[in-house]
């Protein structure tokens, strides 16, 4: 596909596909090339006020939808994502770098996270309340908690939207969708399903611009009564503070920096197997990246051998071609972060096992990249480095891994591998993750728990408990006259 054949990405405001007011635009790049693909439209202050008006009358027109015939049109956006997949998969890829099979592996999850809001739509219950009283009944009742501001980033153009427009749609809000501006186009093909599938004017917006000239001005605005954010930690506290000022409720998913347990009692083989395609996976740009691999000294060399040559096997390459199993990382960047964190560790000691370099000089092409010798004073063992570096940790006893996964201020994701049940169980309770993951991946299904502790933030983004962020309590007593 030739970057003329890449659309320039519009705005979505009030069921309509527009130019921003002011006429700016901004250039969307080619990962793997450096290339120019095409233009986006850059909203100011002027499409915002519009987007706000639009939401709260979409707010008024989608709470008042029954929750089976809101099911009934994400049903049909749903299968909408799943015709349009290769198509939508091609942009992802120009536009975000990742493999093409892994980008039509998002929009099949994104076709799952919507209809499973889609039918939770319908299980929005509340409950009644046995009265101490005659006559008096107690009911509590679930009711939309209003206009939403979601803002998400670039590693998953697709799948960190569609969460949170999924989860608010069910609950009956309406959104305004701040997206990626680096990876735009693909993100808008998830609103066009939605708009194509019936969704009322109003009812979904999508904005790019200046993310923290946004944030800053939807965030206060007394029509915004729900903050959802997917980004780092740094800018998830000045957001969360900003809405704290305005009692504006808020889910967070932050940055991690997953601890990976192998015991010396693990399937080495089966463990190095999934750990490596899993931190290969989107070129490590995964807030759910296993990140330090914690490996019980009598396996420790086995497995680092193990994992090394996995890393070596990975097929860098443009995520168009055939065969590649890693693409570029997204932007520029990412390029000077990895010389960066490998740089410092290796002045503070840290050996390369492989990997280490940029690949070439045209696009942000990085070496899977395997690290040994390490010590908490390098950079990389306490900063996410959101890239395919895999970090080598060897340790003795239970009590010591543990000290090390719960010694960093994150707890998103954590991972374990071990034959023994009572190892499993004591991993499980004793380390601070908002998810732990034992013997497999596990993670990120529709159904399940989506979220984190600590500096990762808090809310889920996934199961049940992510239409409660989107939904107010409300108690209702009477008696009768």
């Amino acid at each position: 596909m030739s970057a003329s054949q890449y659309p320039d990405v519009s705005l979505f405001i009030d069921g309509a596909w527009t130019a921003a007011a002011g006429g700016r635009t901004l250039s969307v790049m080619n990962p793997a090339t450096g290339d120019a693909l095409g233009a986006l439209a850059h909203a100011e202050r002027a499409d915002l006020d519009r987007a706000l008006a639009a939401a709260e009358r979409g707010f008024q027109t989608w709470r008042k939808v029954s929750a089976y015939e809101r099911a009934k049109v994400m049903r049909k956006a749903a299968g909408l994502i799943r015709e349009r997949t290769d198509a939508i998969a091609r942009l992802m890829t120009m536009e975000q770098g990742k493999p093409l099979a892994e980008a039509k592996g998002e929009i099949g999850v994104a076709a799952d996270v919507i209809e499973w809001f889609a039918e939770e739509a319908k299980r929005a219950y509340g409950r009644v309340i046995p009265a101490r009283a005659e006559g008096v009944y107690q009911l509590v009742i679930k009711e939309p908690v209003g206009p939403v501001a979601a803002f998400t980033p670039w590693n998953f153009p697709i799948n960190q939207a569609v969460r949170k427009i999924s989860a608010a749609l069910a609950a009956g809000c309406s959104v305004i969708l701040k997206g990626p501006e680096e990876t735009p186009a693909s993100c808008a093909e998830l609103v066009r399903a939605y708009a194509d599938a019936g969704l009322p004017a109003g009812v979904v917006q999508l904005v790019y611009g200046v993310p923290s000239e946004i944030s800053e001005y939807l965030i206060p605005h007394p029509v915004i009564r729900k903050i959802s954010f997917t980004g780092s930690t740094a800018v998830g506290k000045q957001l969360a503070a900003l809405a704290g000022l305005h009692m504006k409720r808020v889910t967070m998913e932050l940055g991690g920096h997953a601890p990976a347990i192998v015991f010396d009692d693990a399937d080495l083989d089966v463990a190095s197997k999934i750990l490596a395609a899993n931190k290969f996976r989107n070129a490590g740009q995964v807030c759910v990246s296993p990140t330090r691999f914690l490996v019980q000294e009598r396996v420790f060399d086995s497995f680092v051998d193990k994992f090394t040559a996995l890393a070596q096997k990975v097929k860098v390459g443009d995520g168009l071609d055939a065969g590649t199993t890693m693409g570029p990382l997204a932007n520029a960047r990412r390029i000077t972060a990895m010389e960066g964190f490998i740089g410092d560790a290796v002045q503070k000691g840290a050996t390369i096992r492989t990997g280490g370099k940029r690949i070439g000089n045209k696009g942000n092409f990085f070496e899977p990249t395997v690290l040994t010798n390490l010590n908490r004073e390098m950079r990389v063992m306490n900063e996410e480095p959101f890239g395919p570096l895999a970090l080598m940790v060897p340790f003795s006893t239970l009590d010591e891994v543990v000290d090390e996964a719960n010694r960093l201020p994150f707890g998103l994701a954590s991972y374990a591998y071990t034959r023994s049940a009572k190892t499993a169980n004591a991993i499980a309770a004793r380390v601070e993750a908002g998810m732990m993951s034992i013997n497999h991946h596990g993670l990120a299904l529709p159904e399940v728990p989506f979220g984190g502790m600590k500096d990762s933030g808090y809310g889920s983004e996934g199961g049940l408990e992510a239409m409660e962020a989107y939904l107010n309590t409300k108690f209702v007593t009477q008696a009768g006259l």
